[in-house]
Formats: C-alpha cells, structure tokens, sequence
C-alpha cells in the first residue's frame, strides 16, 4: 500500500491513457517496463530514453503526461535531470522508479520536483496509480518511502520543539548563536558568506523576536538557553 494525496484515480475510467516517457539504462529493465505498460490501457509509452540529457530532451520535445527515471544514469543522474524536467515543464509530473531507498535518494529526488517516489520490485498496478498520482499533481511515495517520510518529519518535529527558541528560523538561530560567541555583524557575515546588511537584518529580526533592546540582552538570554558555542 502507498501513500499518496490528492484525487484518486479509478481503473477503467473513461479517460485517454496517460503519455508516458521511461528512463533507464538497463535495457532489460527498460523493455520489461515498457511492455508492462504497454498492456495496461491507462498508460501509453511514447519514449524510451537511457541517459539523463537524453531524457530531458525529449520531455522537452514530446511533453509527456509523465516521465518515469530511475536514479543511476550514464550521464546526468535522474536527480539532475528531474531537476531540469520540471524547471522547464513544471507540469510534468516526475517519478522516480529505482533501487535506492536512502534517505539522501529520497529527498533529493523529493527537492528537485519529483513527485512520486517508488521502488522497483512494485507492482503494475502500484506503477501505473503511482503515474496516473504524478500526471494529475498527486504526491505518491511507496510504503517504505512513506514511512522514511513519516519518521523524518516526526523527527524534525521533535527536534524543533527542543530547539532554544522556536520562533526564530535556522538561520537566525545560527546567528544569535555566534553573537553570544562574541562575533561582532562583520566576522558573523565573513563566517557565513553573507553582506553585512542581511546580517543585520537578521540581527534585528532575533531583537525583534525575543524582545529584547540590544545585544547585550540578547547574548544574556543566548547564553542562558546554552547558546554561544561555536
């Protein structure tokens, strides 16, 4: 069973097949794929591609419903050209068929646009709702995806909640940690590759937030919450 949202997609509907582009290297795998598709009448393949470049081309060239890409490619990985697939056609809906279950794969391919992210070993019906989620802008993960999902967030969530003061951003966390250090604006913006001015944005935004009326409150409260450890 997957996760997904949006709306369902019913077999048999009356509806044209979905215009699918496949991407792998491993011939065998490609063909078997395409077969598989090929028998279901919801999906229609109108490409086959074995390298990332050559993927993006032709999603450029055909716009398909769907482009289905495994990760490990000759050229550009599929995170790569997920990527350039979904700046250029951000209608396309993306998703990644591939043996890699990792945290990194997952929310590498999540952060350059993929919509669905399954491993091969899944079912017809699995692939074929999982294209019919992404074409219609539906999420759909596969199950242990969607617990890796589940966890990470929850994990996240809980870090957050332990976090000194929430209601700053990473960032401005990051800088109230170095101020209580005893960095002065110049050396936080030198340290973090920043201008001089949005570091002093943030600086006010931190004064802000914790209202307080200057630094040396705000390295007080800093301190005391175990801040100023570089």
């Amino acid at each position: 069973m997957s996760i997904s949202w949006g709306p369902a997609i019913e077999e048999g509907s009356n509806v044209d097949p979905f215009r699918v582009l496949i991407v792998d290297d491993h011939p065998v795998f490609l063909s078997g794929l395409k077969m598989l598709l090929d028998s279901d009448p919801r999906t229609q393949v109108i490409g086959e591609a074995v390298t990332g470049t050559e993927a993006i081309l032709m999603a450029a060239q055909s716009q398909p419903d769907a482009v289905v890409i495994d990760l490990h490619l000759p050229d550009l990985n599929g995170i790569e050209a997920t990527r350039a697939i979904t700046h250029t056609s951000p209608h396309i809906g993306v998703l990644v068929l591939t043996m890699y279950d990792d945290d990194d794969s997952v929310f590498a391919a999540m952060r350059a646009g993929a919509r669905g992210y399954l491993l091969k070993g899944a079912g017809l019906s699995d692939i074929v709702h999982a294209i019919a989620a992404v074409a219609a802008g539906t999420a759909v993960f596969g199950p242990s995806i969607a617990q890796r999902l589940i966890d990470y967030f929850a994990a996240q969530r809980a870090t957050a909640a332990l976090a000194p003061f929430p209601q700053l951003t990473d960032r401005e966390r990051e800088i109230l940690n170095l101020i209580a250090a005893g960095n002065n604006n110049t050396a936080i913006a030198e340290r973090l590759f920043l201008s001089a001015k949005t570091v002093r944005n943030h600086v006010s935004n931190i004064f802000s937030k914790l209202q307080v009326a200057d630094r040396a409150q705000a390295i007080v409260r800093a301190r005391k919450a175990g801040l100023g450890v570089e």
